[in-house]
């Protein structure tokens, strides 16, 4: 289908006085890995579960696949693949039993298809559900979702229990599925795993979108760890005057800072106050970009 895969315009949703999702507008590209994050109760799952037609919007609209979220839902879910992070299988059932259920509801699958995934994923599927270990269910669920090789794949905290070595499988899964043109939307609150995979990412916060841009400019954001030495001692407060400059943190002639801006206009600023004797920079981990959405949680509430 040419249309995008995902878009939501205006989408709200509202418990009463709770503000779940606030008017959020957003579109997923054809063939891309889409990061969704954000801490739990942000509103991702809300999001996920009302553009799915499990619950009502309060306003707005969305498609996916270019088809009404409501109007043709029945026709979406032949297309697409879908992990709840709350996902729930009958105990009883083994594995095989439980994907044979889903394989039926979808008029069948390419069980060749199915025996891969369980080879990379490593999950048995002839034990009963109810007596696998949380991360070994995920991987039914996960195969339930991949199984009939959908254009879009929706998936909610997948990570949930899974070991290292399973998860890197699985991102490579995610990966190829994006390679041969389909879409991934990936839920997290856990930005390592999404920046391991997505080309893009949406935060939301509050329910809103508070951010949407490519990993590049994510990381064109962050905030550089400088290690300085001077000749001499010097103190935190004329540092801190330097614009972009924060934490700093001095020990005699050394000064540890976080600095967010072009090098060579600290390198300006430091010059005409102190001589510098040597200077290391380290490139911020995303994880501290990505808390400065939520730093100030409880003073905007």
């Amino acid at each position: 289908m040419a249309n995008s895969p995902m878009l939501a315009e205006g989408l709200t949703k509202h418990y009463g006085d709770v503000k779940a999702l606030c008017e959020l507008d957003l579109e997923v590209s054809a063939g891309e890995i889409f990061g969704f994050l954000g801490p739990n109760g942000a509103g991702k799952t809300t999001m996920i579960r009302t553009i799915l037609d499990e619950i009502r919007p309060t306003a707005g609209r969305s498609t996916i696949l270019g088809l009404k979220s409501h109007e043709d839902s029945v026709e979406i879910r032949r297309h697409i693949g879908y992990l709840p992070s709350d996902i729930t299988l009958y105990p009883a059932l083994t594995g095989r039993d439980t994907l044979t259920f889903f394989a039926n509801l979808r008029g069948g699958v390419d069980w060749s298809i199915v025996d891969d995934l369980a080879e990379r994923l490593n999950a048995d599927l002839s034990k009963k559900v109810g007596n696998l270990s949380s991360g070994n269910r995920q991987k039914v669920g996960l195969i339930q979702a991949l199984m009939n090789e959908p254009e879009l794949l929706i998936m909610d905290e997948p990570s949930t229990g899974l070991d290292p070595l399973v998860q890197s499988e699985f991102h490579r899964i995610l990966q190829e599925i994006a390679a041969e043109g389909r879409t991934v939307f990936l839920s997290s609150h856990t930005l390592s795993e999404v920046q391991l995979v997505a080309n893009r990412v949406g935060i939301i916060r509050h329910g809103r979108l508070v951010a949407l841009e490519s990993l590049e400019e994510l990381r064109s954001k962050a905030m550089r760890k400088i290690d300085l030495t001077f000749s001499a001692p010097v103190d935190a407060a004329s540092l801190e005057q330097i614009s972009g400059v924060r934490d700093v943190s001095i020990s005699g002639d050394k000064a540890t800072l976080s600095f967010e801006g072009k090098m060579v206009e600290l390198l300006e600023s430091l010059a005409g106050r102190h001589d510098v004797v040597d200077i290391g920079t380290r490139e911020a981990d995303l994880d501290e970009i990505f808390l400065t959405y939520y730093r100030d949680d409880e003073t905007d509430k």
